[in-house]
């Protein structure tokens, strides 16, 4: 193109910028420039490179950095899917505040699994009595049997010291006003029997009610639903991940580990263990035959320190270590997730959760 000799060195020092900044407009090393595909012998190999990181631009070969972020959640969860947890344990509380009715198999009604909290142990003035102020109510141990010749259901109670008592179940009959958590509710009386065998075990006058039909109670969260006389929700579901990282901080400060029963969980799953509070990002999963929605969190409050076999408090922990790491953001401390029900049916000890819709934690 020109004698190098011919031209004076200033002049040639400005021809060689005017070219590189020619080439640095026409995006370096392209191929475009007035020396098409030679432009990269001018120039230092690392200005040849395509652009990486953040200067890529997205495209049908290179995606952009947050298609690339939305790709990898998008794998991640695919892989939480193929490693699907599996139901270990399943548990109803017939009676509000008594301990559980492990079973293998379960049938999921629109309010939970059948007979959860249909029942509760009222005062004398109709409030529901639970684990906050009568801590004793752990120690029994309910379960719906069919009862008699004729194989009618009935409410078995049994509780150390105060032997067996099998109460005729009572469908329908007068309904009183009682009140739950301070929220107004019904009930139909399951007569003497059962008020005699609380109020004995309670060393305080007390009555068992059941839900009435009718009961058209609809619960908050994220997904609306029904229940009986839980707290909130239909379904409280915990995974073992959750309950092993605890018991790991426990331990790690000399406090020993805790019973999955301090939490009076519905449904207990175990393979998400790569992720410990997995269950706070599952917004949508089938067990068996039924389908769960995520409502909320499951915040905890003073029954997770009663020992619930013996039906006495034990300290302040698991709330103490909770309040370490698993503070939710509107306030208390989380742990578990509360599901509504949007299909009923059959689940089992050993059926595996299939998660259709996985989200950020509300935490």
């Amino acid at each position: 193109m020109f004698e190098q000799d011919a031209l004076p060195r200033g002049v040639r020092l400005w021809l060689w910028l005017w070219l590189w900044r020619r080439l640095r407009l026409r995006r370096l090393g392209d191929g475009a420039g007035p020396f098409g595909g030679h432009v990269r012998l001018l120039l230092p190999a690392r200005l040849c490179e395509p652009p990486t990181g953040q200067d890529a631009e997205p495209g049908p070969e290179q995606p952009g950095a947050g298609a690339r972020e939305q790709e990898t959640r998008a794998e991640e969860d695919k892989g939480r899917g193929g490693r699907m947890a599996q139901v270990v344990e399943l548990a109803y509380y017939p009676v509000k505040g008594c301990g559980a009715a492990a079973v293998r198999e379960a049938e999921m009604t629109r309010a939970g699994l059948a007979h959860d909290r249909a029942f509760m142990v009222i005062t004398p003035e109709g409030v529901g009595r639970t684990q906050r102020r009568d801590p004793g109510l752990a120690r029994v141990r309910p379960e719906v049997v069919r009862h008699g010749a004729d194989r009618e259901e009935a409410l078995r109670l049994t509780a150390p010291g105060h032997g067996r008592a099998d109460i005729p179940l009572t469908r329908s009959g007068p309904q009183r006003e009682v009140e739950m958590l301070g929220s107004p509710f019904s009930g139909i009386d399951q007569g003497d029997e059962a008020a005699e065998w609380f109020s004995d075990l309670l060393a305080a006058p007390s009555r068992l009610v059941r839900v009435p039909p009718g009961h058209d109670r609809v619960t908050d969260g994220r997904t609306p639903g029904t229940s009986g006389y839980a707290d909130s929700c239909a379904v409280h579901l915990l995974s073992l991940a959750t309950l092993r990282e605890l018991n790991a901080r426990l331990g790690a400060e000399g406090e020993a580990p805790l019973p999955i029963d301090r939490f009076r969980p519905n449904i207990v799953v175990d393979g998400w263990e790569e992720e410990p509070h997995a269950e706070d990002r599952v917004r949508r999963v089938s067990i068996g035959d039924a389908e769960l929605g995520y409502a909320k969190l499951a915040l905890r409050c003073v029954v997770t320190t009663v020992e619930q076999r013996a039906g006495t408090r034990s300290g302040p922990e698991p709330l103490r270590m909770l309040a370490r790491y698993r503070r939710a953001t509107g306030g208390g401390v989380a742990f578990g997730s509360k599901f509504a029900v949007l299909r009923a049916g059959t689940l089992a000890v050993g059926d595996k959760t299939e998660v259709t819709d996985w989200a950020e934690s509300e935490l």
